[in-house]
């Protein structure tokens, strides 16, 4: 698989350009990268990064809401906005005759939001109503959330993305206001194209579009540091009408531009990244404990979290957690043979094309490298990279990233009074109410 070489252009602002002529089809779609998300969230105020990017296509320019849904509805376009730790993607799909309108829309988004109240109202609403649906239903979703609040009390990666019942509400117009002219600007901007037009204009089209769209009114601060932790901690969220138990356990994991990042995937694909993982395999196929286990890593400009998860019914919590300590610690020691090696190989090999075969991947995969400043050989080097690692490399590498058993972050999402003693076994144990309108709970051990 090789990247196509894009024609890279800077407009005066600092908007970076990548363009990709790809004639095949006649469809032009783009990836735009705005650096700061849910980082830049002030200290009370989580959620409004992502408030104010949901209201970027709730109105702009001369359409309102409704208006702007139907012109890209009416185009068989697609335009999607999502906030993230680091970052707020745009991202869209347009026939290449509608080009003119796709550039118009997404100019409009950046430059001329309406963040109109009531719209904001509604989506703000919209949110609060969610969380509380989730925590009342199935919290599945919100483990990760609970778990970043947890493991990173005092940084920003502990900052839950889409905010809580607590912050949501207090979020108003001025907030919305305020976070844009701070953080929306022509410097922080990525943008990148791929499909069916002629380079040279479309760069023309956008210099008049996006080159005058003054820089942000703050320079970004950095993301500091993360680390793994030492120790065990545990938090249970009391959810007294559940019959299962919900586990997120880890520690922290790779940035995304981690050295070892292709080891690391290949050491998480055997771990728990497909249906015949082991840790699939054992809670799953072997016990049936659970209808699945799997493992991740969310890297970012930092490490971010790295976690293996399940669930489980609360009569079988204990058998379920153990059994996973047990492949994850066996697994961090003994690494794998050579038959899952090769395996696993072939399984990432086989994965890695399909994510790059349309144009609004390839505009995505363009403007991830160019905000992690990553090159080419990323992609073009990657399948020499799983080819060429080895056993004992693999093994080396998952010594160093995956957690040693007695430093693990552990989130149980149960009915508390059923789990207590459970709990206790895995080390101090925090509790808070699922209830409570924050994710973070009033106390906590130290670190």
């Amino acid at each position: 698989m090789t990247l196509p070489a894009a024609v890279t252009v800077t407009l005066k602002n600092g908007t970076r350009l990548l363009l990709v002529e790809k004639r095949e089809l006649p469809l032009i779609a783009f990836s735009a990268w705005l650096r700061g998300g849910a980082v830049t969230d002030p200290a009370g105020k989580e959620g409004l990064a992502a408030l104010t990017a949901e209201l970027l296509q709730k109105g702009a320019g001369s359409r309102n809401a409704e208006q702007f849904a139907d012109a890209v509805d009416g185009a068989g376009g697609e335009l999607e906005v999502t906030p993230g730790r680091d970052v707020v993607t745009l991202t869209g799909s347009f026939l290449a005759r509608d080009s003119a309108l796709m550039v118009e829309l997404l100019s409009d988004m950046l430059v001329r939001p309406r963040f109109d109240a009531q719209e904001l109202e509604k989506t703000r609403a919209r949110r609060v109503s969610e969380l509380a649906a989730a925590k009342d239903g199935d919290p599945r979703a919100l483990l990760g959330t609970y778990f970043d609040a947890f493991h990173f009390p005092a940084h920003p990666y502990g900052q839950p993305i889409g905010g809580s019942e607590a912050s949501l509400p207090a979020l108003g117009r001025e907030d919305v206001l305020g976070w844009a002219k701070a953080n929306l600007g022509g410097d922080r901007l990525i943008l990148s194209v791929v499909g069916d037009f002629d380079a040279k204009a479309l760069a023309a089209k956008l210099e008049s579009a996006l080159g005058g769209w003054a820089p942000a009114g703050q320079p970004l601060a950095p993301v500091p540091a993360t680390a793994p932790t030492k120790g065990r901690r545990v938090l249970l969220v009391d959810k007294p009408d559940a019959t299962q138990t919900y586990f997120w356990i880890g520690n922290t994991g790779i940035a995304r531009t981690d050295a070892d990042r292709v080891a690391v995937e290949l050491g998480n694909t055997v771990l728990g990244g497909r249906f015949t993982s082991l840790l699939n395999t054992e809670l799953r196929v072997k016990t049936g404990l659970t209808y699945g286990a799997r493992s991740t890593l969310f890297p970012g400009l930092q490490a971010g979290p790295l976690a293996l998860f399940s669930y489980t019914q609360t009569d079988s919590t204990g058998r379920a957690i153990d059994l996973a300590l047990d492949v994850l610690s066996r697994y961090r020691k003994d690494g794998m043979d050579d038959a899952t090696l090769a395996s696993a190989q072939a399984y990432v090999l086989g994965q890695f094309p399909p994510k790059l075969e349309t144009g609004a991947q390839l505009a995505m995969k363009l403007s991830e490298l160019a905000f992690y400043g990553l090159d080419a050989q990323d992609v073009n080097g990657f399948a020499s990279a799983v080819s060429g690692t080895t056993r004992e490399g693999v093994r080396t590498v998952l010594q160093r990233v995956l957690p040693a058993p007695q430093d693990l972050t552990f989130v149980l999402i149960g009915k508390a009074s059923a789990l207590r003693d459970v709990a206790r076994k895995y080390g101090p144990v925090t509790e808070m109410k699922i209830s409570d309108k924050r994710f973070t709970p009033v106390s906590a051990p130290l670190r």
